[in-house]
């Protein structure tokens, strides 16, 4: 621990003389991007022209190309050989939801005492054999179990990621590196709806059908990338064993964490529960993500494909049209990460509005139904928009909660397991497959949960700003208290 900090007061000292050790020039990018290790922490560092461009891209691109297989294969075939019957769709995804709820808080405990480059990969490798075994699944009670344990394994994934994240990047880069994060999970989803139109033709090679042969494609695409997650994954900076990070790097990590007056490493205690349980963090980030993360019918509900099969399309169009959607989540993702980093200078609240209000806009117009053909697909089209503001959301949680490390790995599992933990149940009651295409009681819940999700988001920043001014108040006094 010692030699690191020696690591940081020589890089400090060459910057401040002007002199860079060759070690040194190796980190000038990240010194001249406003990362100067010799700034006070209060003092506000400015974006230059390159925090503006792309420059990492972090993938949960397995995990939604095994999330949501089973509705790629349910409007595939997999329906009329399983038999399955009224909701049993429903039950399906709500059964990976379960699991995926269960073991989400569980897993970002254990992700503050286990390496993530040993607890994440294993996750995934368990996940990735599992999807396979659906393959082999006869009835639909076999497809429920084994949903259920594919929820629980990635269940560690992608709140573990954000808590990674939140542990390397800074408040005017972290919006965009957990949008990325997302916007690869909708290039997932994607890549199953592609995939099935593909396989579907593989029906009857060996005996499988196109639908089974989606679930064999789809791991062996994800084993080998769950496996290179065991070398590439860097650990938090205060434990990395990265081979691809100097020493330096290490140590400047370490420094522009301090510099965003992000926590180390605590034990659990009594002591720091109650305090997360007796703050607003908690309860107003938790309920506003579970108002984002019910605020659509894209969450493994397929409204737009049983919308395009009751219109006659065919199984390749029902596959791939729906796409379109997520590719328009993608971008927006970006822009949504891109303008909340940037141009809107580290608020997350503006793209929550924008996004809220929009599918205000298209879920009224769903709701109404009899509207021009031509509007209907753009609202359908556009109904991915929202989905972009996951990462956003969970990046102001990790802000919020930056200075306790425990907190904000507790926080961040609870938003998404309890938004999930809705979205278990919810769905059976206003996305009711009995009721496709329609789904009048899906739109209008969805038009009050966009109305509640804006005003959360007004809320949140009053209180944000609040405890802000709060500590401005008290670090005065205390500076005060020393000058005098």
């Amino acid at each position: 621990m010692a030699s690191q900090h020696h690591d940081i007061d020589i890089a400090e000292t060459h910057e401040k003389s002007g002199h860079v050790s060759s070690s040194a020039a190796i980190d000038g990018n990240v010194v001249n991007k406003g990362n100067n290790l010799h700034l006070p922490v209060s003092e506000k560092l400015q974006p230059t022209w390159r925090s503006y461009i792309w420059d990492s891209l972090d993938k949960s691109f397995i995990k939604f190309l095994d999330q949501v297989n089973v509705s790629s294969a349910f409007v595939s075939g997999m329906k009329e050989d399983l038999n399955l019957q009224g909701n049993q769709l429903n039950y399906l995804i709500t059964s990976w939801t379960v699991g995926y709820v269960i073991g989400q808080i569980p897993s970002n405990m254990v992700i503050t005492r286990v390496r993530p480059s040993i607890w994440i990969p294993t996750c995934e490798v368990i996940w990735s054999v599992l999807t396979i075994i659906m393959a082999k699944c006869t009835n639909v009670n076999q497809m429920y179990a084994i949903r259920f344990l594919v929820g629980l394994a990635e269940s560690a994934f992608y709140p573990g990621m954000q808590y990674l994240l939140g542990s390397w990047y800074r408040k005017d880069e972290l919006g965009k590196r957990s949008c990325i994060l997302q916007a690869s999970s909708f290039i997932g989803a994607m890549f199953s709806g592609y995939l099935m139109a593909a396989t579907y033709n593989l029906g009857g090679v060996n005996g499988y059908k196109g639908w089974q042969w989606l679930f064999i494609i789809d791991t062996v695409i994800s084993l080998p990338i769950a496996i290179a997650g065991f070398f590439i994954l860097p650990d938090t900076p205060e434990i990395t064993r990265a081979w691809w990070l100097s020493y330096n790097d290490k140590a400047i990590a370490k420094r522009r964490m301090e510099l965003e007056n992000r926590g180390n490493r605590e034990p659990y205690s009594r002591a720091k529960l109650r305090k997360i349980f007796t703050g607003w963090h908690i309860y107003v980030l938790v309920f506003l993500y579970v108002l984002y993360n019910n605020n659509g019918n894209y969450g493994g509900q397929p409204g737009f494909q049983l919308w395009l099969k009751s219109e006659g399309y065919g199984v390749r169009e029902v596959n791939l049209y729906p796409t379109i959607a997520l590719a328009i989540a993608v971008v927006f993702a970006l822009i949504f990460g891109w303008t909340s980093d940037s141009l809107f200078r580290g608020a997350r609240w503006p793209p929550v509005i924008l996004a809220g209000t929009a599918n205000i806009v298209i879920n009224v117009s769903l709701a109404v139904w009899d509207i021009p053909l031509g509007w209907k697909w753009a609202c359908y089209m556009l109904g991915g928009l929202p989905n972009g503001l996951g990462a956003v959301i969970l990046a102001w949680g990790t802000e919020i909660c930056g200075s306790d490390n425990e907190e904000r790995a507790f926080v961040v599992a609870a938003m998404n397991s309890m938004g999930s933990a809705i979205q278990a149940w919810l769905p059976l009651l206003i996305w009711k497959q009995v009721d496709a295409p329609r789904y009048f009681k899906g739109f209008l819940t969805m038009v009050f949960i966009a109305v509640a999700l804006n005003s959360t988001a007004l809320l949140t920043r009053f209180l944000q700003r609040r405890e802000e001014r709060r500590r401005e108040r008290d670090s005065d006094r205390s500076e005060s208290e020393s000058n005098g």
